[in-house]
């Protein structure tokens, strides 16, 4: 599968974050989900994405598929559910909190390996780290958030896969990676709440 281009249309984008909307609401509120195939060949697609849930600027659940193995807005229904109750770092996100959350969609394109660091783009470029069956990712804009240079993005991006610090300068696989990123920070709401 190779993936979803870049060239969504704000009306795919606006649907894609309605879709991650209603999914964390079920989820949330333990409904039942309504989610089904979309009339839009793009969002058929398969694509690969994550999912951010913030709260008041706060980290409060991220989860994604860096594959493209299932059709985008279905990866995108997914990940909203589970940024919001399975990401084992935060506790499930509440009902009470739904009006507070901020969702961010990344849909990922299609990794591309390197051999030479020097062409990570700090801003641009996601990366994927992996090696002795360890890997770790971080999209781009968690570099550009914290302000690191290219050493300290593959430095924690080593750090996420549980390697050493300087296991990209040692035999680590780098894999770079570009994504579309849009936010809605409409209050999430249902018939049920």
């Amino acid at each position: 599968m190779t993936g979803v281009p870049f060239d969504l249309t704000s009306e795919q984008r606006a649907a894609l974050l309605a879709i991650a909307r209603r999914a964390i609401c079920e989820r949330v509120r333990g409904l039942p989900s309504t989610g089904g195939p979309s009339r839009d060949p793009r969002l058929e697609a398969a694509g690969a994405a994550f999912v951010t849930i913030s709260q008041r600027g706060q980290l409060r659940g991220c989860i994604g598929y860096v594959d493209p193995i299932k059709p985008l807005r279905e990866a995108v229904a997914h990940c909203a559910a589970a940024a919001a109750t399975g990401d084992p770092r935060f506790p499930p996100v509440t009902p009470e909190e739904l009006t507070h959350l901020e969702i961010e969609v990344s849909v990922l394109s299609p990794l591309r390996r390197i051999t030479d660091p020097s062409e990570v783009e700090v801003g641009t470029h996601g990366l994927y780290i992996s090696q002795s069956g360890r890997h770790g990712l971080l999209l781009p804009q968690v570099a550009s958030e914290f302000q690191w240079d290219r050493e300290t993005f593959l430095r924690q991006t080593c750090l996420k896969a549980g390697l050493p610090a300087d296991a990209w300068r040692h035999g680590a696989e780098i894999q770079v990676f570009t994504v579309d990123r849009f936010t809605d920070h409409a209050p999430i709401e249902s018939p049920g709440g």
